[in-house]
């Protein structure tokens, strides 16, 4: 049980680190160390042929004694980091220094078993409720159970918070912020918005200006295309393009979603609203178009016609999954970024070409938050019926 809840607490600190919580992620990670060796010390000390195979006995500890008071030291500073954040963290990372203190003793054999019990049942009662809550506040999207607030904040954060944000930052629920956006983008400006997978940049198809302006704030390889975001499949429909009953019947069941589907161009896009941006979006032949599943970016859509959309990050980093990640890695270039608080996933979308979809079917060209297993479910469902 030691073992898995080491496992366990590896697993956490990786997700922390993919959800950029750098501290949290350096503390489970930390702690899964610490961990792990009081569980394998615990079950090899524990059983005599094991220990004496490996050595390990009364008076041949003095590496994991050193290990021992080499962690009291590292979590010391994770303790003082801690109380920067909340109170549930700082207890936990106290907890994990009274355990620490268990594996010295338990190394000098001089550690009380009622004294390990108890500092065992504290952790673990720390570590169900720090993830009970903080699974039903991202659930939730609001604080149902306290974490606590810091218990000091650094001087220099009020200095930063003075600072003003390098662009509009207008928040999403609201319509006069939405308003301030598609007027940017109305004008010209390339901004940043949430989509129901990451943030993207997004620019208005009508000024290819616009457009070329995105390539160079992401500094942007020229030879990639880049899709366009449509609010509904019926602005499609009035474009009248060129598609199959079966690529209609695909798309009606992967749209909205975070599915972008590669279809033939042609002239319908001008129909559609693209406007003097046709030769800078997608390819020569081809375009990747998705329906989004997020009602502020749809009413966004609807303010502005079809948006030239990519990811809002710096060509070959990770993708942006918060407004702040975004004004703080590009906000500098951009005219807005309108905040939305946390994305709904992690990874971008899923892009399937369909240009061929009759004759050959579909091919996954990049698999996203929709896994390409269910993609061809739906399509084969589709294709069957």
């Amino acid at each position: 049980l030691i073992l898995i809840g080491g496992f366990v607490q590896l697993l956490a600190g990786f997700l922390a680190f993919r959800k950029y919580d750098h501290l949290g992620g350096a503390a489970f990670l930390t702690f899964s160390a610490l961990w792990s060796s009081y569980g394998a010390t615990r079950i090899i000390r524990a059983g005599p042929i094991s220990g004496h195979l490996l050595n390990i006995g009364a008076g041949n500890t003095e590496g994991f004694t050193a290990g021992s008071v080499a962690f009291l030291v590292l979590n010391a500073f994770l303790i003082i980091l801690a109380s920067s954040f909340n109170v549930v963290l700082l207890c936990v990372t106290l907890a994990m220094e009274l355990l620490g203190i268990c594996f010295l003793l338990f190394t000098l054999e001089n550690l009380p078993l009622p004294l390990e019990i108890v500092v065992l049942s504290i952790f673990s009662l720390l570590c169900f409720y720090g993830a009970t809550a903080s699974l039903a506040n991202c659930m939730f999207g609001k604080d149902l159970l306290m974490m606590g607030p810091p218990l000091f904040i650094a001087g220099s954060s009020k200095k930063d918070t003075q600072d003003p944000p390098p662009c509009v930052c207008p928040k999403s629920h609201c319509t006069s912020g939405l308003r301030t956006i598609a007027e940017l983008l109305n004008t010209g400006a390339v901004c940043g918005v949430p989509t129901d997978t990451v943030y993207a940049l997004a620019a208005s198809c009508k000024h290819p200006q616009a457009i070329e302006k995105v390539y160079r704030i992401k500094d942007r390889p020229q030879e990639k295309p880049i899709c366009i975001f449509i609010s509904n499949l019926d602005q499609l429909r009035a474009a009248a393009p060129p598609i199959s009953p079966l690529l209609w019947e695909f798309m009606e069941n992967v749209y909205p979603g975070g599915v972008g589907c590669i279809i033939q161009k042609g002239e319908w896009l001008k129909k559609l609203g693209v406007g003097a941006g046709y030769s800078r979006v997608g390819t020569q032949d081809s375009i990747m178009i998705r329906v989004p599943d997020l009602t502020v970016l749809v009413h966004l859509i609807d303010m502005t016609g079809p948006l030239a959309v990519t990811s809002a990050n710096p060509s070959g980093e990770v993708d942006s999954t918060h407004h702040d990640m975004v004004i703080s890695r590009l906000g500098h270039k951009l005219e807005g970024v309108l905040c939305d608080g946390e994305s709904d996933e992690v990874v971008a979308s899923t892009v399937v070409n369909c240009t061929k979809i009759d004759e050959s079917g579909i091919t996954i060209v990049r698999e996203g938050c929709i896994p390409a297993g269910k993609v061809m479910q739906i399509f084969e469902r589709v294709k069957n019926r």
